[in-house]
């Protein structure tokens, strides 16, 4: 009764999660972009970290949460969270109101479901100029949005 439950419940974020990326990628009430990958795991991740490194945009931090709660005793699907930036772009947003601090760098989630299928999930940066309360800085929250979008689409099958 438990599995079964615990297989059900996985259908039914699965199937809310393929809902999410079905749609065009915008945020959600919480401010989170979801996408699906079109490659595995770590094709995913080799792709998105390349595509970052040929913008020139600095890569900070890969962090295997998998491991990390293995190595704890938990398991996990696979889940990495990358973090990367361009500082000045992101500095317009810390000098317009330094609680935005707490958004930069960039992190881009990216995870294996129960079936397998790869998603990423990162922050909307109109939500997180909303969040902040920064309204001279458009610009610039324009460019982040184009640049994750076009990071991400280096998932997508052409």
């Amino acid at each position: 009764m438990r599995r079964a439950s615990s297989i059900l419940l996985a259908i039914v974020i699965t199937g809310l999660l393929i809902l999410h990326a079905s749609q065009p990628a915008a945020a959600h009430e919480n401010g989170l972009v979801t996408m699906k990958s079109d490659f595995p795991m770590g094709e995913t991740i080799d792709r998105l970290k390349k595509d970052i490194a040929t913008k020139g945009i600095i890569f900070f931090a890969e962090i295997d949460q998998a491991k990390l709660a293995e190595d704890n005793g938990v398991e996990l699907n696979p889940s990495t969270l990358l973090i990367f930036g361009n500082p000045k772009l992101g500095s317009q947003f810390i000098t317009s109101n330094p609680s935005s601090g707490i958004d930069w760098p960039v992190r881009l989630l990216v995870f294996e479901d129960e079936v397998g299928q790869v998603w990423m999930i990162y922050n909307d940066f109109t939500y997180i100029a909303r969040r902040h309360g920064i309204t001279n800085r458009d610009k610039a929250f324009s460019m982040a949005s184009h640049v994750i979008e076009s990071i991400t689409s280096a998932v997508k099958r052409k």
